[in-house]
């Protein structure tokens, strides 16, 4: 069993937002064409930490290519090591050098319990990967809004950052399939990557996919 370090501070809940009824933790499991258009640019090195894998949507297309994956969730959804909230983590699992995922995130603080602007816990989210991620000098990938990159605080964060690239989806993500009754997908996506290993000063890429 993998030794996760005991929680340091109060869980924080971050959000995802829709025309939809809310599923329980932001639960909103990620299509594999979104990993695979991330896997198609970035090569990983070492074992690869999925810290919000749900039910192992993203952590199954990782290992399909052959990554050895730890996956980990604060909720049970029958798949990888439930109980574990990212926020309090205080160090990367033994081994893995990098850190994939798509983070809970939304566009307001109405949520039940929500206390801070879905920017704001996006930050706080992206502040703490970095900085596990730098601990083993590793690589990041997390899945955002594309807006949300043209924020004056997200840009600080980003540019403060080793930003490696950015893959933007030209395809809209569809989170549902109600047949008729499914909406149209609103928002663009992109998949922002850090590296440590990366020569300092290098501008970012820009990707597509």
């Amino acid at each position: 069993m993998i030794p996760w370090p005991a929680p340091d501070r109060e869980p924080t809940r971050a959000i995802h937002a829709s025309g939809y009824d809310r599923e329980g933790q932001d639960f909103y499991a990620t299509p594999a064409w979104v990993t695979e258009g991330l896997l198609s640019h970035v090569r990983f090195r070492g074992p690869i930490w999925e810290p919000c894998c749900g039910d192992g949507a993203m952590s199954n297309v990782l290992a399909a290519h052959r990554y050895k994956v730890v996956s980990s969730d604060i909720a049970d959804r029958g798949f990888g090591t439930p109980g574990v909230d990212f926020l309090t983590c205080r160090k990367m699992p033994k081994g893995c050098r990098s850190l994939v995922t798509n983070p809970p995130y939304g566009d307001s603080g109405s949520d039940k319990g929500q206390t801070r602007s879905s920017s704001l816990a996006m930050l706080d989210f992206l502040r703490h990967a970095l900085a596990l991620t730098a601990s083993v000098q590793g690589q990041l990938a997390l899945l955002v809004r594309l807006q949300w990159l043209a924020g004056r605080r997200a840009a600080d964060v980003l540019s403060a950052g080793p930003f490696a690239a950015t893959v933007i989806l030209t395809q809209r993500i569809r989170w549902f399939d109600r047949g008729p009754a499914t909406k149209r997908a609103q928002h663009h996506h992109a998949w922002v990557v850090f590296d440590y290993a990366r020569p300092a000063g290098s501008p970012p890429t820009l990707l597509y996919v």
